[in-house]
């Protein structure tokens, strides 16, 4: 069967047809599939009968995996797939781009559905690349010179009394170890050229701002992201895949589904290191992440 591809919106977001995830694929397939990836930035697959390995397996075709998480822990028996489940708090429902607090964060990232809620649970995917290309003149020129600082300690914004001992001991994880990691505010894309905002919820503070003005000028980029046209919105079904390019997108897992249960696994691909639009590289501050993820050439 050839591969179909169909496109799901304008800026975003494509279905993918004709493949099969449990089977190895040939190169033809998977250049293909790179290509729709560079593209559409997030693709959605068929994953019937596909375990932990064949996810990884599969994820593999487009570069070395992660662990599962820099923190928190992996699925039992495989230290290379991280859990993403209702029992574990709500840590997701905020815009990011996956684990930008470390030197090269991952380039790809797959989330196959393993318990799927009967109602809500959708992931959002924003297109950043579509965000920058909607910036006006001036304020894409601001952008181009800015850096951002990003920390897995981030301000939650939640009031410390809505925080129970399980939550806190959650957070008490997540940020185990402390890591903090500078980037360039626009992206540049290292095999297609394209420019996207690299910002998200770990992005803390602009480089020679203040907390206060960081945050609106932060605030002010991140509009652009989250506009409705730069969305795809997937509505979970049974035994799917979703692979996304975690370089020049943001995700959101969406909290309307009455705390039923919901679950899906993770594997990411190893990334390289940011490099702003004049082609410098982020660097770290604090943290070491080697143990987590070897860095793409």
């Amino acid at each position: 069967m050839a591969i179909e591809i169909h496109k799901v919106t304008a800026n975003i977001g494509a279905r993918v047809e004709g493949v099969d995830l449990t089977s190895p694929l040939d190169q033809e397939t998977s250049t293909a599939l790179r290509e729709a990836l560079n593209a559409h930035k997030a693709l959605v697959f068929d994953a019937q009968g596909l375990d932990d390995a064949g996810q990884q397996a599969f994820v593999r075709h487009f570069g070395d995996i992660t662990t599962a998480h820099p923190t928190v822990s992996a699925v039992d028996d495989a230290p290379n797939v991280l859990p993403v489940e209702s029992e574990g708090g709500r840590a997701a429902n905020h815009w990011h781009t996956d684990v930008t607090f470390v030197l090269n964060p991952p380039q790809a990232t797959s989330l196959r559905s393993i318990t799927v809620p009967p109602y809500g649970g959708e992931t959002l995917i924003a297109s950043s690349a579509a965000a920058y290309r909607n910036l006006p003149d001036s304020l894409r020129g601001l952008a181009d010179t800015l850096w951002a600082e990003h920390t897995n300690d981030y301000d939650y914004a939640v009031p410390e009394e809505d925080v129970d001992e399980e939550q806190s001991a959650r957070r008490a994880q997540f940020t185990s170890i402390k890591y903090r990691t500078v980037h360039p505010v626009v992206r540049v894309h290292p095999l297609t050229g394209e420019r996207g905002l690299f910002i998200g919820g770990f992005a803390q503070r602009i480089v020679g701002l203040s907390p206060g003005e960081s945050r609106k000028i932060l605030d002010l980029l991140q509009a652009y992201v989250t506009r409705p046209e730069n969305i795809l919105r997937h509505r979970w079904s049974p035994n799917q895949l979703v692979l996304f390019d975690n370089r020049i997108t943001q995700h959101y897992a969406v909290d309307n589904y009455d705390g039923r249960p919901r679950r899906l696994h993770r594997v990411t691909v190893a990334g390289d290191i940011p490099v702003g639009i004049e082609g410098k590289e982020s660097y770290v501050i604090e943290g070491d992440a080697s143990h987590y993820s070897p860095v793409a050439a």
